[in-house]
């Protein structure tokens, strides 16, 4: 069954900061190459000392390209954060995968067209005219992508960095209250990558077939 067509495709280099656009990618066990290398790791001024400093603690990441700007944000808000790699700094799946089908209850609910950028997925996908199921009813499917395939785990449960606008202007509380009224804060998938391949805009995703599921649903990846 035809899932619908890759739109866009994003890494994230450092943890909760901007994300970069790829047209096509090379997905490999642990996701896409030069994602969530790198994140930033509180020192000082905050209770996560030692730990991930994210969009839940400065809601104006996620507009930065750089960590040196983020550490500067982050030091007039009195932290002292320090940038980190040779690691993966996911929280669960290192692939995120959201369809616009999705977001359509919500955007309703709210008036406008919700952007999907909020999410932070790796992949955004248009659905096609028949698909519709929810994130628990593909949990546990298999699906081609391109050359690669990829296996659904769990949805994605969200926090409240889905509020803030991807532009940095007024953030919006309702979409968290909706997702939690409505959707258990569910939006999205996170998947594992069965088998690496090439990936790109405009790949048609297909379900191949559904399994048991992998774990159980997981926890946001900003």
């Amino acid at each position: 069954m035809l899932v619908g067509t890759l739109d866009a495709v994003r890494r994230y280099p450092v943890k909760s900061l901007r994300g970069e656009a790829l047209d096509r990618v090379e997905l490999a066990p642990d996701g896409i190459p030069g994602d969530r290398v790198a994140a930033l790791v509180v020192r000082t001024g905050n209770a996560r000392v030692g730990k991930t400093y994210r969009g839940k603690e400065n809601d104006r990441l996620h507009l930065f390209n750089h960590a040196e700007t983020a550490q500067g944000c982050a030091r007039t808000r009195g932290v002292e954060v320090e940038l980190r790699g040779g690691d993966r700094f996911f929280d669960d799946a290192p692939i995120s995968l959201l369809v616009d089908r999705w977001l359509d209850e919500l955007s309703g609910a709210v008036g406008y067209e919700v952007q999907w950028e909020r999410f932070r997925p790796n992949l955004f996908v248009r659905a096609s005219s028949e698909f519709a199921q929810t994130e628990s009813e593909l949990i546990g499917a298999t699906m081609l992508l391109g050359t690669a395939v990829l296996r659904a785990r769990s949805p994605i449960e969200r926090c409240v960095t889905v509020t803030y606008h991807p532009s940095g202007d007024e953030s919006d509380p309702r979409i968290l209250r909706f997702l939690a009224q409505h959707r258990n804060t569910w939006m999205g998938v996170y998947c594992d990558v069965m088998q690496p391949g090439t990936v790109g805009v405009g790949d048609a995703l297909t379900l191949q077939r559904k399994e048991a599921p992998l774990h159980g649903a997981s926890a946001h990846t900003r």
